[in-house]
C-alpha cells in the first residue's frame, strides 16, 4: 500500500520566456486535478477541445506534457531529439537516477539492454508460466472460501513482486520493503526523496551482488554481475545500476495495472460473465485492458533547441509523455474510454515505444492473462466491496487502491 504523502512539492517554477502563456496548464503529474476520483479521466482532461498538443506546467520544476497519442508515440521513439539521460521530474532530482539501460541513448543503450533480453524473452517467460500459474492459484485459493479479499494487498502486491523476486533470487519477505522504496521514486510518495530511495536500493543490492561475483548461478542478478559488455567485464557500478533498474521495473507497473483492470471488472458484471463464458477471449481482453488502463508517464529531456508541433523547445527542457494519452486519444481509438474486445485495431504506447520499449512486456502479458484465467475460473461472480472506497493517484506510475471484492 502507498502511504499518505508526507512531503509535498509546493514550489511552482516561473514560466520561461519561450513558453507562451496560453500553453500553461495547472497540472501536477504526481497529483492531477481530480485524480482521486479517477486516474485516467483526470489525464484525459488534457485532451479536451482546444488543448495544445504540447502544454507546459509549472509543477515539479516546470516541464512540457505531450497531450496527443501520436506525439507520445513519436517522441518516445525519437531518442535523438528526446534523450533518456534524465527520466523523472523535477529535473533536480533526475540526476540521482542512473539506472541503465533506462538512462542510456543509442548506441550505448543496446549492448546493455541485450543483457536483460534473455530473461524476459517470450520463450523464457513461457518457461516460467507454470510457476506463475501455481502462485496465482495458491494466492486465490488462500482467500477464495472467505468470500472477501483486499485484492491490492492479498494478490496485486504479491504475485508480480514474488515472481520477480524469484527471478533475481532475493528473499520474498523483502517484497514490502522494496515496494516501499519503489513508491518513493515512481509515485513521489514523499517519505524519502528519489535520491535517498536510490541509495537505499544500492545498499540493499550491494551485498547480494558481491556474493554472486564469479559464481555460476542462473538467477538474473548472477547473470548480470558476471556479464561482459562488448569485450570487457561489466563494472560493479554498471552491474549495480542495471540490477536496480530491473528491480524497480519489476516491483510496480504490473501491480498497478492489475489494480485498474480488476477494479474495472468488479464494476462490470456483464464483462465478467462474457469472459467466464468465453475464456478464449481473455488474451484479446488483455490487450484491450492494456490500451484502456495504461499507468506510466515517461519523461525525457530535450537534446537541442527546436520547434516541435508549434512549440519552441529549449535544450534541457523536460517533457512528460503520458502513455495514458495514447490509448485514450479519440484520434487513435474509437470510443477510447469504452472497453471493447472486438476492436479491429488497438493503438497504444502502454509499454513505451522505440528502443526503450519495456523489456518486461511478455512477462506482464502473461501475469495479467494468467490472473484473469485463474481468478475467473475460481471466482466467476464478484463485486466491489461496499465498505471500501478505492482512491487513485498519480506519479511516474499511477495507482488505485485499496481494491477489495466480495463474492458468494
Amino acid at each position: 500500500m502507498i502511504e499518505d504523502i508526507k512531503v509535498e512539492r509546493k514550489h511552482l517554477a516561473e514560466r520561461p520566456d519561450h513558453v507562451p502563456p496560453d500553453a500553461v496548464v495547472d497540472f501536477d503529474i504526481y497529483s492531477p486535478p481530480g485524480v482521486r476520483e479517477g486516474f485516467h479521466k483526470a489525464w484525459a482532461a488534457l485532451q479536451r477541445p482546444g488543448m495544445p498538443n504540447l502544454v507546459w506546467t509549472p509543477h515539479n520544476g516546470g516541464h512540457w506534457i505531450a497531450t496527443r497519442g501520436r506525439l507520445v508515440s513519436a517522441m518516445l521513439a525519437d531518442y535523438q531529439r528526446f534523450s533518456s539521460r534524465l527520466i523523472i521530474v523535477p529535473k533536480a532530482e533526475a540526476a540521482f537516477i542512473n539506472t541503465i539501460p533506462t538512462t542510456l541513448d543509442p548506441p550505448a543503450h543496446r549492448p546493455v539492454r541485450n543483457l536483460l533480453n534473455p530473461a524476459f524473452s517470450p520463450k523464457a517467460v513461457g518457461r516460467s508460466e507454470a510457476g506463475i500459474r501455481e502462485l496465482a492459484i495458491s494466492l486465490i485459493e488462500g482467500f477464495r472460501d472467505r468470500g472477501y479479499c483486499n485484492f491490492t494487498e492479498e494478490y496485486a502486491e504479491k504475485l508480480p513482486i514474488q515472481v520477480f523476486l524469484k527471478m533475481v533470487d532475493l528473499p520474498l519477505e523483502d517484497g514490502p520493503k522494496l515496494k516501499f522504496l519503489a513508491d518513493q521514486i515512481m509515485h513521489a510518495a514523499g517519505q524519502m526523496t528519489p535520491g535517498e530511495a536510490m541509495q537505499a536500493f544500492y545498499e540493499y543490492l550491494s551485498g547480494p551482488l558481491d556474493d554472486r561475483i564469479g559464481g555460476d548461478e542462473e538467477d538474473m542478478l548472477s547473470r548480470i554481475v558476471n556479464s561482459k559488455l562488448d569485450d570487457r567485464q561489466l563494472t560493479r557500478a554498471e552491474a549495480l545500476n542495471l540490477s536496480v533498474a530491473a528491480l524497480i521495473g519489476g516491483l510496480d507497473t504490473v501491480v498497478n495495472l492489475l489494480g485498474f483492470i480488476m477494479y474495472h471488472l468488479g464494476e462490470n458484471p456483464i464483462e465478467q460473465k462474457k469472459l467466464v463464458a468465453e475464456p478464449e477471449l481473455i488474451p484479446r481482453a488483455v490487450e484491450e485492458y492494456f490500451r484502456r488502463f495504461p499507468v506510466a508517464t515517461v519523461v525525457r529531456v530535450v537534446a537541442a533547441d527546436m520547434e516541435y508541433e508549434g512549440a519552441l523547445l529549449k535544450d534541457g527542457d523536460m517533457v512528460a509523455m503520458p502513455t495514458m494519452l495514447h490509448g485514450l486519444d479519440e484520434e487513435e481509438n474509437i470510443r477510447p474510454m469504452e472497453v471493447e474486445f472486438a476492436r479491429d485495431t488497438v493503438n497504444h504506447s502502454t509499454f513505451g515505444a522505440g528502443v526503450h520499449k519495456c523489456v518486461g512486456i511478455s512477462l506482464a502479458r502473461s501475469e495479467v492473462r494468467i490472473t484473469l484465467e485463474e481468478w475467473l475460473a475460481r471466482i466467476p461472480d464478484f463485486e466491489l466491496a461496499k465498505d471500501t472506497t478505492p482512491i487513485s493517484g498519480g506519479g511516474i506510475v499511477g495507482y488505485i487502491q485499496p481494491v477489495a471484492f466480495t463474492w458468494k
